[in-house]
């Protein structure tokens, strides 16, 4: 019934279904009228008088009183009151003369047909006359209401009212008939075969407005039978762009599982792609045979479909763009998938309920193709607004795109989203970094030292998911870290949910080895509290003394016993079970059999570590898209898409005969015409249709509804000419062309291909130098079409991406690109689709040591902030003297080192933090070469120093300076510091004040860029000083000794203010202490809401203590 209200609008010259409805609401509200007494009415529908009035106005004989009863009656059903008493008197009036009246008593039965069919089958002539009636809404609404008395009774009269309004001259009429054909066959399946012939016919019909009506009616009645498909196929995908938003849903969906039977793979490695590959229309039998022993190449009717749905991308009706996105993930070559991820990426501005559905979507894409959405990495980031199901998705979808030049600002987001209120969500971001520790190896160590952090928190839930996650990452590599399962013993009595509580005694009992004198400890405790755990618990517990039993018998032989005698006992039967096998097991005895032998190789086997992986991994077994994907589950009617097949079945099969018109006078010339301009393009190995396509899409890019229009007439104009070469299946223009005239075109391509030059713009994919010469002769456009056209043919070489400028510095550019070229890709198209906020992520990459040095040298100069060109940076206001152990002299083999910061900008580069190391040599023997190499593993920070020393003597000193950029981060560089013989693994661990640099402003100027750095952006504390800290000395100095910032001056007395700069990427952190006696508040603003919350808390810590 979707159609119906869709596309009723195009009659209202006759009067409309939705006017009735329209204009009984406005009269349902006239004072005095139906709705006066309407409170009443809705609390206990029992206001009698009010249906005995419409009952007498119906009865009346004035059809104005009848008309304004109906309209009030429609008006009560659409504010879904039920006005079913009032059936007897309404169905009287179905024989009514008046159109207006009529048309209101149909939309009233249509409603309640079904609950009262015996007196709905008393109007059954009266509905078999109104099929004839001259107005096509009456025909309509008349077979409308047949087909919801679902009484199989009158079946043969449904089925012959079907084939006669299948047709009607009205394809409204034609319409309903696909709707009712749905009704007839879930009323009575044997009508199938006298249903199909139906669908056939419909199939034929020309009309958009029926297109998508009848392929709904195909899918829920025959959607095995594609041979019904065949000669409609290339007539469906023409008119595609000017059916209705719902019909072009159900059309692409039947579309996609058509193509996956009737095409070959364009998966395979030697494919070939070209958007003109039409030639194959035109050659003889002989060289189809030479074709056949060729690479791949896309059959027209595959590219056909693909470029017809494209400009649907930017339809308004997010279902319609995600019905696209999955025809093409299913069926494109997998070079051209990023042209979806815009539009997918701009559906989550979307209402939740769509989000959800998308974001499900992406979550299955980003498991198999990371760079489809890496560069649009920030609009998965998670929003406070977010409810807690889209926030878990983002985080899905995060931790699939996670990789390592990326990973740092992803452990950044996700430190945030662990402080969340939401719970769940905490919990869930938990898991995920538990999954980045065991995809990425260089951040397994990171993950885990912040997992064991996290072990303190207040919060329950966050401390059992922190534990489950750590033993599941320890599992990879246990003996490495046994200090981290000494410090979860430690916290085993503050921690009291369960899962946590046993995953913390399954740990001790498997690496019980690592932990010999711990452990027994653990049971002893245990087995006083036996008794009150839960059961999961008390199973890790009978575990645990059994392998104690087996590894350490001497100190736990007399605890296992009581254990094993508490278990024996226990109410729940899964441990008296457990207990009883446990004590057969390890303690033999004469009734015991071989297996006691074998008890320690059981119990104490090595376990598997487990994977870690997405709960989106086997949802790719659905097609994207459905209910069935959406679910997880196969929901009934779901349709599977099929193998491609391994050989395609004959394309001419979809071949339509065509008879010819009549020509017109005015034809010969305008056909030549459009002849000539065909040729200019038709074989410059360059995608000029779609091009031409494009123009007609782009133009403004501010409505999507005119942006539609207008790609559907230039389609219908390039279609015209494309399926002349394409195929015989189209009508009326593509007929119009003579064999002669395509035979002298024929030989003229073919000596237009003989005569390219071998250059190297032959080489070129795409053609540029021909395809600039051909559009400044032929063409003399606007500037702006050309750009455009010229960009969107770019985004259409790009392989992995879309054309974004971060995502050409994260790939190598392709050779097939020429300078003229790449000047006019960077000329940004006007689309739908281009939206400010879906830039790439320049975060990380162009730190990234992946990156060549010449292009990470041309990068670094971008990442200035805008803020620090007004800004003076100055010098340091204190400098520590502390020194930081880098190497011990035991480690190094008596070689020692320290380093301390400096303060001071970097000389090797604007983005590095100044370090002096000092090298000493302990021994008596001198040391060589000695020099830093960056950690390979490690390509989260970029390290610089001077050059190698080549000769350390005994008991000397060498001072050398260093750079280090950490990214703004406080994780730890890891380098190795090199002698010639000798390779030692050392990492630098900065404090966060350290990361700053010092700069200076007025105080206007601080007040004006702390408004802008508000709410998410503001961290502030109150904190009670002592007596000795309240003097502006101190509170100056005690602020400078902690982080690198510059004093601002403050012309009020209590308040202090100090400003500074993140040395990576320049954004400012603003502090200020304000006195109010005896306590102070610190404020800090910045958009590195990490690095101001943990400035936050060493300034208080700072500012309590009463030493120096």
């Amino acid at each position: 019934m979707l159609g119906m209200s869709a596309n009723s609008v195009s009659y209202n010259e006759q009067g409309s279904v939705e006017s009735g409805v329209d204009a009984a609401q406005e009269n349902s509200s006239i004072p005095g009228g139906f709705s006066s007494g309407g409170a009443a009415f809705s609390l206990f529908s029992a206001d009698c008088k009010k249906n005995e009035d419409l009952k007498e106005m119906l009865e009346s004989n004035k059809e104005s009183l009848k008309l304004e009863a109906m309209k009030r009656i429609v008006g009560l059903i659409a504010k879904g009151k039920n006005a079913s008493e009032l059936f007897p008197a309404v169905v009287k009036n179905v024989a009514s003369k008046n159109i207006e009246l009529k048309k209101l008593v149909y939309v009233y039965l249509v409603r309640y047909a079904e609950e009262q069919q015996d007196l709905a089958l008393l109007s059954i002539s009266t509905f078999q006359r109104a099929l004839k009636d001259p107005n096509q809404l009456i025909r309509a609404s008349a077979l409308r209401v047949l087909s919801s008395i679902r009484v199989p009774i009158i079946v043969p009269i449904m089925m012959l009212a079907i084939k006669e309004a299948a047709t009607d001259l009205s394809p409204y009429v034609r319409k309903t008939a696909a709707h009712a054909i749905q009704k007839l066959y879930s009323l009575d399946p044997d009508q199938k075969e006298h249903l199909i012939e139906v669908i056939e016919k419909l199939l034929k019909d020309k009309s958009t407005l029926v297109a998508g009506s009848v392929v709904m009616a195909f899918e829920e009645v025959c959607p095995d039978r594609i041979d019904l498909i065949h000669k409609n196929y290339r007539k469906l995908c023409n008119l595609l762009v000017d059916v209705e938003e719902w019909g072009q849903v159900v059309i692409i969906h039947m579309l996609t599982r058509y193509a996956r039977t009737q095409f070959v793979s364009p998966w395979r490695e030697d494919a070939m792609f070209d958007e003109n590959n039409e030639k194959a229309f035109y050659d003889s039998e002989e060289e189809r045979k030479v074709e056949q022993t060729r690479p791949y190449i896309m059959d027209p009717d595959h590219r056909l479909l693909l470029r017809n749905t494209k400009p649907l991308l930017q339809s308004r009706n997010s279902q319609v763009v995600m019905a696209v996105s999955q025809l093409y993930w299913h069926l494109a070559p997998k070079h051209e998938l990023s042209i979806i991820t815009k539009s997918l990426v701009r559906l989550l501005r979307s209402h939740r309920e769509v989000q959800y559905v998308v974001l499900q979507n992406i979550a299955t894409m980003s498991i198999q193709r990371k760079g489809m959405f890496e560069p649009f990495m920030k609009s998965f980031y998670v929003r406070s607004t977010d409810a807690t199901h889209i926030k878990t998705l983002k985080l899905e979808i995060l931790t699939n795109l996670a990789n390592e030049a990326n990973i740092s600002t992803i452990l950044r987001e996700f430190q945030t989203y662990v402080k969340s209120q939401d719970k769940a969500f905490a919990a869930a971001t938990i898991q995920a970094i538990g999954r980045c520790a065991t995809n990425i190896s260089e951040v397994t160590d990171t993950c885990l030292n912040g997992l064991v952090l996290l072990l303190s928190n207040r919060d329950e839930t966050v401390v059992a998911e922190s534990v489950v996650v750590i033993k599941k990452l320890l599992q990879t590599q246990p003996s490495q870290h046994s200090d981290i399962i000494k410090h979860m013993a430690k916290l085993f009595d503050n921690i009291t949910v369960p899962m946590a509580r046993a995953s913390i005694l399954w740990l001790m009992g498997e690496y019980c080895e690592h932990v010999p004198k711990i452990a027994p400890d653990v049971l002893r405790k245990m087995a006083k509290t036996f008794t009150n755990e839960e059961d999961i618990v008390k199973l890790q517990i009978v575990n645990l003394a059994a392998k104690l039993y087996l590894t350490n018998s001497k100190q736990t032989k007399l605890l296992t016993q009581y254990i094993l005698n508490l278990g024996k006992y226990d109410q729940n039967y899964d441990i008296r079970d457990r207990t009883r096998f446990i004590r057969q097991l390890i303690v033999p005895n004469e009734k015991s059999g071989a297996l006691s032998k074998y008890a320690r190789r059981i119990l104490m086997a090595p376990k598997p570590a487990p994977v870690l992986q997405s709960a989106f991994k086997d949802r790719d077994r659905f097609q994207l898209g459905t209910l069935s994907h959406t679910l997880n589950s196969q929901a009934s009617g779901y349709l599977e898409l099929s193998d491609w097949p391994a050989v395609a079945p004959d394309q001419s099969v979809r071949n339509v005969e065509v008879v010819e018109p009549v020509k017109e006078a005015g034809a010969p010339a305008l056909r030549k015409s459009k002849t000539a301009k065909s040729n200019e393009k038709f074989y410059s190995d360059s995608e000029e249709e779609e091009e031409e396509e494009e123009e007609g899409s782009s133009s403004e890019g501010s409505s999507s509804s005119s942006s539609e229009e207008s790609v559907s007439e230039s389609e219908s104009e390039e279609n015209s000419d494309d399926s002349n070469k394409s195929s015989s299946s189209q009508s009326e223009k593509s007929s119009s062309e003579s064999d002669s005239e395509k035979k002298k075109k024929t030989l003229k391509n073919k000596k237009l291909q003989q005569q390219k030059p071998d250059s190297k713009d032959r080489k070129q994919k795409n053609g540029n130098a021909v395809k600039v010469e051909s559009r400044s002769e032929s063409e003399s456009g606007s500037e702006s079409s050309s750009s455009e056209s010229s960009s969107e043919s770019g985004s259409e070489l790009d392989s992995d991406s879309d054309s974004g400028t971060d995502q050409k510095k994260n790939t190598k550019p392709k050779p097939v690109q020429s300078k003229p070229f790449i000047k006019q890709v960077e000329k940004k198209e006007v689309s739908l689709l281009d939206l400010d906020d879906f830039s790439p992520v320049p975060v990380t990459t162009p730190k990234s040591s992946i990156l060549s040095p010449n292009l990470l040298s041309d990068l670094q100069g971008l990442l200035i902030s805008p803020t620090t060109s007004a800004l003076q940076a100055s010098s340091p206001v204190f400098v520590p003297e502390t020194s930081h152990e880098l190497l011990h002299r035991m480690t190094g083999k008596g070689l020692s080192a320290q380093y301390r910061f400096t303060r001071q900008p970097c000389i090797y580069g604007n983005s590095m933090v100044s370090l002096q190391l000092t090298l000493r040599k302990i021994t008596n023997q001198s040391i060589k070469n000695t020099h830093i190499t960056k950690n390979t593993p490690n390509k989260t920070q970029n390290t610089q120093s001077s050059n190698a020393i080549e000769r350390l003597e005994p008991q000397a000193s060498v001072t050398v300076s260093m750079g280090v950029d950490f990214n703004d981060s406080t994780q730890a560089a890891n380098f190795q510091l090199c002698t010639k013989e000798d390779e030692f693994s050392v990492s630098i661990q900065p404090a966060v004040g350290e990361l700053l640099l010092p700069i200076t402003m007025s105080e206007a100027d601080f007040t004006k860029e702390q408004g802008k750095l508000m709410g998410m952006n503001e961290s502030s504390a109150t904190i009670t000083m002592t007596p000795e800290n309240v003097s502006s000395q101190s509170v100056n100095r005690k602020v400078v000794s902690v982080a690198n910032i510059g004093v601002i001056p403050s012309s009020q007395e209590n308040i202090y203010r100090f400003a500074g700069k993140t040395v990576s990427s320049g954004s400012l952190v603003l502090v200020s202490v304000a006195l109010k006696d005896p306590d102070a508040v610190i404020t800090i603003n910045t958009e590195k809401t990490v690095i101001g919350s943990m400035l936050l808390r060493q300034f208080k810590t700072a500012l309590t203590n009463s030493g120096p």
